[in-house]
């Protein structure tokens, strides 16, 4: 079944929220009579460089702004030092803890806890099944599925009964599962009309990119004439793109992404790549920012656009849901405005004809 998202009558602006009385500028009536402080735990550095790249500057950035108090920090993919982060947050006295979590289990274990201390808890990006956040914070990622879903088709476009292989993102991420919910929803009518062939499918154990590289190299080998290939980010796209360059096949097969990472963005540039999705970290880290501070405040506080439904509770999270955007060679120029990466980035030597002949500015 499709997440359930129900959204508010008056949407307004994305990181609207209901406020209490207490003013968003004074740092009065904070959680617990605390000073503000605000906790945020990313997932690692390896299945996307957004983490880092976009998404900690962009959470910086916006506490800053607000003045309060903060300590982002970054797992590492590891379970324990997920733990370790954030009993160490908590005991230092955040307020509000924001998390993306590695796996249900390690999110639902530092979540509990929070609440056990009366800290306020979000799921920033991913929503931790059975975890109980108090809010939820992402993009509609069934949304995102469905962009790749259709800038997959769009890029096959010409070919005959084409085979399309899925790479898909981790077992344990919800966000995966979403993802496939809406790309499966696009293909899976061309599969059963005839005009797409269901090829080798697959998840991929923690979104590890070289894992990602291995499975498509025997998908590959079993299915040589593979037409298209459905990767569910831009760091697994690499990793396929590479083991299509091998064979001289770059360029020839469609390959999908997500994350409008710097690599990515010049892989579609050069065409190894047919598409992106760009999920405006800024906005995103806006919003989260926007929504923890008003916590830290002691405000009563909701996000103003969707309820989501936690399939494993069957509770519905207040959240604020942002809408992604596909990236093709002609709006490439759309995540260089956002200030998501920056030209220099993107269009370095290499590149560089390829920038100006799409209008990078």
């Amino acid at each position: 079944m499709r997440q359930l998202i129900i959204r508010a009558m008056a949407t307004g602006t994305v990181a609207t929220l209901a406020l209490g009385a207490c003013s968003s500028g004074s740092s009065d009536g904070s959680a617990k009579g605390r000073t503000p402080y605000i906790g945020v735990i990313l997932p690692d550095t390896t299945s996307s460089a957004r983490w880092e790249t976009q998404d900690h500057p962009a959470l910086e950035a916006a506490f800053k702004a607000k003045g309060v108090k903060y300590d982002i920090q970054n797992a590492q993919g590891d379970k324990a030092q997920f733990q370790a982060i954030a009993d160490h947050m908590l005991k230092e006295g955040v307020n509000v803890l924001m998390i993306v979590d590695l796996d249900a289990a390690s999110g639902i274990a530092v979540l509990t806890k929070a609440k056990q201390e009366g800290v306020a808890t979000i799921d920033y990006d991913r929503l931790t099944l059975g975890g109980h956040a108090d809010y939820y914070v992402s993009f509609d990622n069934v949304d995102v599925g469905e962009l790749q879903g259709q800038g997959l088709v769009q890029c096959l476009q010409g070919q005959t009964k084409p085979i399309v292989a899925e790479v898909n993102g981790s077992p344990t991420d919800n966000n995966a599962t979403l993802f496939a919910q809406g790309y499966d929803s696009v293909l899976g009518q061309l599969y059963n009309n005839g005009t797409f062939v269901k090829g080798p499918n697959q998840s991929t154990d923690n979104w590890d990119n070289a894992t990602a590289g291995k499975n498509f190299t025997k998908m590959l080998a079993q299915t040589p004439n593979i037409g298209g290939v459905l990767v569910a980010n831009d760091g697994m796209a690499q990793a396929v793109i590479a083991v299509l360059k091998q064979h001289h096949l770059n360029g020839k097969v469609p390959v999908t992404g997500q994350d409008a990472t710097v690599p990515g963005l010049q892989s579609v540039l050069d065409g190894d790549q047919c598409m992106t999705v760009f999920k405006d970290s800024v906005k995103e880290a806006q919003a989260g920012a926007d929504l923890a501070v008003n916590l830290a405040k002691g405000q009563t506080a909701s996000a103003a656009n969707a309820m989501v439904a936690d399939t494993v509770t069957g509770k519905l999270v207040q959240s604020v849901e942002l809408t992604p955007e596909a990236i093709v060679k002609s709006n490439v120029q759309d995540v260089i405005a956002a200030g998501a990466v920056t030209k220099a980035e993107v269009c370095t030597a290499q590149f560089a004809a390829a920038c100006a002949a799409n209008g990078i500015k």
